[in-house]
């Protein structure tokens, strides 16, 4: 039965995933701005699928320090739930994201028109700029950017240095700076089927002071995701 509802909840984000991408696809050609609409409705159809079939609920405090307008988010990641968790919290989105994704066919193609911000990873100081460029764009024109500084998924109980990108970005884009935490990793593993059913908890902070050095700044997100 475990497994039944799991490939139903698969099957709802896949399948949903497709259909609506060809739509964004569609309306994407004379409505860019629709393409975020579409990917935050995906977001609530999985994260429906996801208490029906699997019983996992998401609550989100601190929501009260999100700013109306462009924000960076310092975000916490534990699992392949935190994007769909961000698409639904948020007004307008843009996720600095891996450049190897624009590889996959339609919904890769979709992530910059929708104003998301490509990184390459093994691009070095170009790559920085690049990102920090995009950033202060997004930023500037109301959106709001979310940033997982670890660069990848760490699973619970586990660290990761956090990459210094986030304090370049810091003190070039002068929006508030808000670190939040998550335990999304109890629920959904990094690249697992199966899932635990239960509540994961997202927690935004208020932003941390502008202009802290970058030693400061990591340490604090740190704190934040790690505990002292």
């Amino acid at each position: 039965m475990r497994f039944i509802r799991f490939a139903a909840f698969q099957a709802i984000m896949i399948g949903s995933g497709t259909m609506l991408s060809l739509w964004a696809a569609c309306i994407g050609q004379f409505l860019p701005g629709g393409i975020v609409r579409v990917a935050r409705f995906w977001g609530r159809v999985c994260l429906w699928g996801l208490r029906v079939c699997c019983g996992i609920t998401v609550k989100a405090e601190g929501l009260e320090h999100l700013p109306k307008g462009g924000a960076l988010i310092a975000a916490q990641h534990q699992s392949a739930l935190d994007i769909l968790i961000w698409l639904t919290l948020l007004p307008r989105p843009a996720f600095a994201f891996k450049k190897e994704l624009k590889r996959i066919p339609v919904f890769g193609w979709l992530l910059e028109p929708a104003g998301m911000i490509p990184v390459n990873r093994s691009g070095g100081r170009a790559a920085l700029r690049e990102m920090v460029t995009g950033a202060k764009h997004a930023a500037e024109t109301g959106h709001q950017v979310v940033i997982f500084p670890e660069g990848t998924r760490v699973a619970p109980g586990m660290r990761e240095q956090l990459r210094p990108g986030i304090a370049a970005v810091a003190q070039a884009v002068p929006v508030p700076l808000l670190p939040a935490a998550t335990d999304s990793g109890q629920r959904w593993g990094r690249n697992s089927f199966s899932k635990t059913a239960g509540t994961v908890h997202v927690r935004v902070l208020p932003a941390v002071p502008q202009g802290l050095k970058r030693e400061e700044l990591l340490h604090r997100l740190e704190t934040v995701y790690y505990g002292s």
